[in-house]
C-alpha cells in the first residue's frame, strides 16, 4: 500500500493543472520520509561501511600473501682474466638474463595486541553507526510530526477565520434586512463590509500559510514540493507522558550512546599508538626462485629455487618520539569525547526538563483555553441572536467575534505548542514509533 503512495506521490502534479488531490495521512508521511529521507540513506550507507571494515582482515589479523615476479634482459660487456691467460674472456653485447619470482606468506604472531585493539575498535564503529542511524530516523520522524502538524494547525486557523466569515455576512444580512425598514444606516453597513473585506484577506494569506506549509512537509517527504495534498487531521495530544520514566529513557539516547560508543573508540586508539611502542613478531614462509643465464662468462647459468620459513622481530627503538606524541594525542582525544559525553548527557536532560515544563504548563493552559473556546462560541451565537432581535449594538458583535477569534486562535496555538513538547520528549527517549 505504502509502494503505491508513493508511486502516486512522485506522479502527482498541482491542483492548479487541473488534477485531483491526494489525501495525506501522518503515518504516511512518516514511512514516505523514512524511505526516502536522504539523511537516512547516508547514515544506512555510512552504516554498511562500518560493517564492511568490521573484519578481522582490515584490523591485520589475517595472513598476507604476495607473489612478485621480475624478469630483465641486460646487454653487457664482459672482460673476465685468470691466472691461466687462455681462459681469459673479452666480449662486447653479451645477452644475460636474470628471472625472480617469489611468493610469500606472513602473518603477525604479537604486536602487543594492536589486532585486537583494532578489531574490537571497528565493531564499536558499527555500534556507533547504528546508534547514529537510530538518531536520524528519530530526527526525520518528529520532523514529519511537527511539519505534519503544523499544516494541521494552520488549517484550523483557517476553519476560525471561515466561521468568523460567515458571522460576518450574517450581519450584513441582518443590517441590510434592518436598513430596509429604516432601522439601520449606511455607515453600520460600510463597517461591516469593511470587517468582512479584513477577513477575506486574512482567509487568503492564511491560505498562503497553509501551501507554504505543505510545500515544506513535501520536501521532508522528498517528493515533488508542487504536489497538492489533503490533510484532515486533529492535534491529539498525548496527557499521560510520565517524566521520571522519560528520563531514564533519555539516558539511552542514541546520540548519548553513540557518545559512549565514540569513548570506547578513541581509548582503543589509545592501545593501538601504545602497541607502536611494542616489538613486533612476524612468521614469513614462501618459496623463491631465480635463475640468471649469460651468453658468456665464467657461469652461464645459475638456478637456485625452493620454499623458505622465518620469523622476523621488529623492536623500535628510536624515531623521534613520534610513536610518544602520538599516545598524548589519543589520550587528549579520549578526554574530549568523555567531555562531549558529558555535555550530551547535559543538554538532553537540560532539554527533556525544559520540554516537559512546558508540556505541562501547556497541558494546563490548554484545559482553560477549551473552557474559553465553548464560552466565547456560545458568546458569539447569543450576541448574534441579540444583534438580530435589536438587543445588541454592532460594536457588541464585533467584540464577541474578536474574542471568538482570539480564544479559538489561542487553543489551536496551545494545542500545537503542547503537541511539538511530546513530540520533543518522545524524540529525546528514543520512544516516536513511525
Amino acid at each position: 500500500m505504502r509502494k503505491l503512495i508513493l508511486l502516486l506521490f512522485i506522479g502527482m502534479v498541482s491542483a492548479e493543472a487541473g488534477f485531483g488531490q491526494m489525501r495525506l495521512s501522518l503515518s504516511d508521511a512518516v514511512a514516505i520520509a523514512l524511505k526516502n529521507s536522504y539523511d537516512i540513506q547516508l547514515a544506512k550507507n555510512n552504516l554498511e561501511i562500518a560493517g564492511i571494515n568490521n573484519y578481522v582482515g582490515v584490523a591485520g589479523g589475517l595472513p598476507t600473501v604476495t607473489a612478485t615476479m621480475n624478469d630483465v634482459e641486460n646487454i653487457t660487456s664482459i672482460n673476465q682474466q685468470f691466472p691461466d691467460p687462455s681462459r681469459n674472456i673479452t666480449r662486447t653485447g653479451v645477452a644475460s638474463n636474470n628471472l625472480n619470482a617469489n611468493i610469500t606468506a606472513g602473518i603477525v604472531l604479537f604486536n602487543g595486541f594492536r589486532v585486537k585493539a583494532a578489531q574490537q575498535r571497528l565493531q564499536e564503529l558499527q555500534k556507533m553507526n547504528q546508534d547514529m542511524l537510530n538518531a536520524q530516523i528519530q530526527t526525520t520522524m518528529a520532523s514529519v510530526i511537527t511539519n505534519y502538524y503544523d499544516v494541521v494547525r494552520q488549517q484550523n486557523l483557517l476553519s476560525t477565520i471561515n466561521k468568523s466569515i460567515e458571522v460576518s455576512q450574517q450581519r450584513i444580512d441582518i443590517i441590510k434586512s434592518r436598513k430596509e425598514v429604516g432601522l439601520a444606516n449606511n455607515a453600520d453597513l460600510y463597517q461591516a463590509q469593511i470587517d468582512l473585506n479584513a477577513l477575506v484577506q486574512s482567509k487568503q494569506a492564511q491560505q498562503l500559510i497553509i501551501d507554504q506549509g505543505k510545500t515544506n512537509l513535501l520536501s521532508l517527504l522528498f517528493v515533488s514540493p508542487d504536489s497538492a495534498v489533503i490533510i484532515s487531521d486533529t492535534i491529539i495530544v498525548d496527557e499521560k507522558i510520565n517524566f521520571s520514566k522519560l528520563k531514564n529513557l533519555a539516558l539511552k539516547n542514541p546520540q548519548i550512546l553513540a557518545a559512549e560508543q565514540q569513548i570506547k573508540i578513541n581509548e582503543l586508539i589509545e592501545r593501538e599508538t601504545a602497541a607502536l611502542r611494542v616489538p613486533t613478531l612476524r612468521a614469513n614462509t614462501g618459496f623463491n626462485l631465480t635463475n640468471t643465464k649469460s651468453a658468456a662468462g665464467f657461469i652461464l647459468e645459475n638456478r637456485t629455487y625452493g620454499p623458505f620459513l622465518g620469523i622476523n622481530l621488529a623492536i623500535p627503538i628510536y624515531n623521534g618520539l613520534i610513536n610518544k606524541k602520538q599516545l598524548q594525542v589519543a589520550e587528549i582525544n579520549t578526554r574530549n569525547a568523555k567531555v562531549q559525553r558529558d555535555q550530551f548527557l547535559l543538554n538532553i536532560e537540560t532539554g527533556a526538563v525544559r520540554t516537559f515544563q512546558a508540556y505541562t504548563n501547556t497541558l494546563a493552559q490548554l484545559k482553560t483555553a477549551k473552557e474559553n473556546q465553548v464560552l466565547s462560541k456560545q458568546l458569539l451565537d447569543l450576541v448574534m441572536q441579540r444583534f438580530q432581535l435589536g438587543q445588541a449594538t454592532i460594536v457588541d458583535v464585533k467584540l464577541a467575534q474578536q474574542s471568538f477569534e482570539n480564544e479559538s486562535y489561542r487553543l489551536v496555538n496551545l494545542a500545537f505548542t503542547a503537541k511539538v513538547a511530546e513530540v520533543e520528549l518522545k524524540r529525546l527517549a528514543n520512544i516516536i514509533e513511525p
